[in-house]
């Protein structure tokens, strides 16, 4: 019934093709390639558990998905925004699409905006849609935006004021 043959047997299913400008994507040592493409190709980014973020006019941007699973006091800006469980900002977020799981406090501006059960959220939305799942906390005003340049996120890095170095007498 099984045999040990080659693997071309016309009755078997071929294996999917990666996907377009995946297929030299290197596999890593365990072995096992991810099924979503290499981090470096996907432009994914983790905000850990581990990690708080404080300071005074702080804005983070993520050019693609930005996972925020620690804690940050400041503006954030990305593609794509998800806040996890563990995860709480404090400030403004906008992307052209945001899930937020764990805490916000300040204004969510996005295209696409969910709020899932486990969510916390003090402050406005500005959205094109708007989906609140049952149990999640919310507390502010929701206003669908007439125009996508309300909510569209500033990903052009250049566009920002640049930091100040601080002052040293000595």
């Amino acid at each position: 019934m099984f045999s040990r043959g080659s693997s071309s047997d016309p009755g078997l299913p071929k294996p999917p093709s990666p996907p377009s400008g995946l297929e030299s994507t290197p596999i890593p040592a365990n072995g096992r390639a991810s099924p979503f493409g290499a981090a470096s190709v996907m432009g994914a980014s983790v905000i850990g558990t581990d990690l708080t973020i404080l300071g005074e006019k702080i804005t983070i941007i993520s050019q693609n998905r930005l996972q925020i699973d620690g804690d940050i006091r400041g503006d954030v800006t990305g593609k794509q925004v998800v806040i996890g469980e563990d995860g709480s900002v404090i400030g403004t977020v906008c992307a052209e699409q945001i899930e937020v799981r764990g805490g916000v406090r300040g204004a969510i501006k996005a295209q696409s905006v969910t709020l899932h059960p486990t969510s916390v959220v003090e402050g406005d939305i500005f959205h094109q849609t708007l989906a609140i799942s049952e149990g999640a906390q919310f507390d502010g005003r929701v206003r669908r935006a007439k125009d996508l340049s309300e909510i569209a996120p500033n990903l052009d890095v250049s566009t920002y004021p640049a930091p100040v170095a601080p002052v040293t007498t000595g």
